[in-house]
């Protein structure tokens, strides 16, 4: 069985023009890292011309469909009756992103039926993780 789940979506850049641009991304889930899901953006849709990756808590994006949460870099918000808002903060400006709401549910119930919610830890590798954290100092 596969350790990591990837699923394309369609998001919806909102900017100051009055069409918002469809650019893709990717949404991917990784049972060795349970507690996280990442959202990249190739390349071409960014303003850098390279490809952005950001990684945010699960549970951010389970609560964010249902109503707004997340305080930092990235926070999440129902929008209408089927998209939901992700907004990404950095230095260099925020991006806004509109996903539809069906796209995101599926992505999270094949990260669930991979890892459940509530098990995260036992996904964990303790032992390895402090390996790296000690940077082989034991």
């Amino acid at each position: 069985m596969s350790t990591v789940i990837e699923q394309d979506v369609e998001a919806r850049l909102v900017a100051a023009a009055p069409r918002m641009p469809t650019i893709p991304a990717t949404l991917s889930y990784d049972r060795t890292d349970p507690f996280a899901v990442r959202m990249s953006f190739p390349a071409p849709a960014t303003l850098e011309g390279v490809e952005v990756s950001w990684a945010f808590a699960r549970e951010l994006l389970i609560s964010g469909i249902e109503g707004p949460a997340g305080e930092g870099d990235v926070r999440v918000r129902p929008y209408g009756y089927d998209r939901t808002v992700l907004e990404f903060h950095a230095p260099e400006g925020t991006a806004v992103v509109h996903v539809r709401t069906g796209e995101l549910r599926r992505f999270l119930k094949r990260a669930t039926a991979l890892v459940p919610a509530g098990r995260e830890h036992l996904h964990l590798d303790v032992d390895q993780n402090l390996a790296e954290l000690l940077g082989g100092a034991c």
